[in-house]
């Protein structure tokens, strides 16, 4: 590690649980995030300023007013760009060393196929059952560590689906392709802002610990919250 990165770092260096050789397995890191709306703002933007080294942010999607609610990667000046285009400025200006790939497309299962085994660990910051399934297929194929999160009005799930374990379960196990809910929308069901940035900044949480190789991660488990009652 540089000087440079001895200070910016220092808080995580300080960490029992974490120090310098998490911190280092940071670096040397890749994390795949997609989706780059209201889970996937605050997921990469805490993915970059912990350190991860290369980070790609795929999401077809261009910038709205209407994103800009809970979105906090982007911004009213950036209204029309790809998200993509607009978070990876958002990382930069955070931690100009990590190294931002923007794919403004739509992650399919040949794109998945593809990209999903040069990452360390894929984080599914979407909203919709498609991709959630195409992702999960892909991270069992090719046994990529998987951080899930969602949220909808005022609910929110986190899990980790890590298939390296002989005992985890996938996301196909908990939601079955075939029993698929009706799927609802932001913009017709609303959500609560800072919802989205509790559940990004988890699946944040989540993916660190399994780069760094610190904590208990969410294997086998779902963690729900209602911010109504907390």
């Amino acid at each position: 590690m540089t000087d440079d990165q001895l200070l910016r770092y220092s808080r995580h260096l300080l960490l029992d649980d974490l120090g310098i050789e998490g911190q280092q397995r940071l670096l040397a890191a890749s994390a795949l995030v997609v989706g780059a709306g209201g889970l996937g703002s605050p997921a990469a933007m805490y993915l970059a300023s912990a350190g991860v080294g290369r980070l790609t942010i795929v999401d077809p999607d261009v910038v709205d007013v209407t994103n800009l609610q809970r979105q906090i990667a982007h911004s009213l000046s950036r209204v029309g760009l790809p998200k993509v285009v607009s978070a990876a400025r958002t990382v930069a200006s955070l931690n100009p060393d990590v190294q931002v790939t923007a794919v403004a497309r739509r992650a399919d299962d040949r794109w998945l196929d593809e990209h999903v085994p040069q990452a360390d660990v894929v984080l599914d910051c979407t909203d919709n059952f498609a991709t959630r399934h195409a992702l999960n297929a892909a991270c069992v194929k090719h046994r990529k560590p998987l951080v899930s999160g969602a949220a909808l009005g005022f609910d929110g799930q986190v899990a980790v689906y890590d298939t390296r374990r002989a005992d985890a379960p996938c996301y196909d196990c908990v939601f079955p392709p075939d029993t698929r809910p009706v799927e609802a929308a932001c913009a017709t069901t609303g959500v609560f802002a800072p919802l989205v940035g509790i559940v990004g900044s988890l699946q944040a949480a989540e993916a660190l610990k399994l780069l760094a190789g610190c904590g208990t991660p969410l294997h086998g488990q779902l963690l729900m919250l209602d911010a109504r009652r907390m």
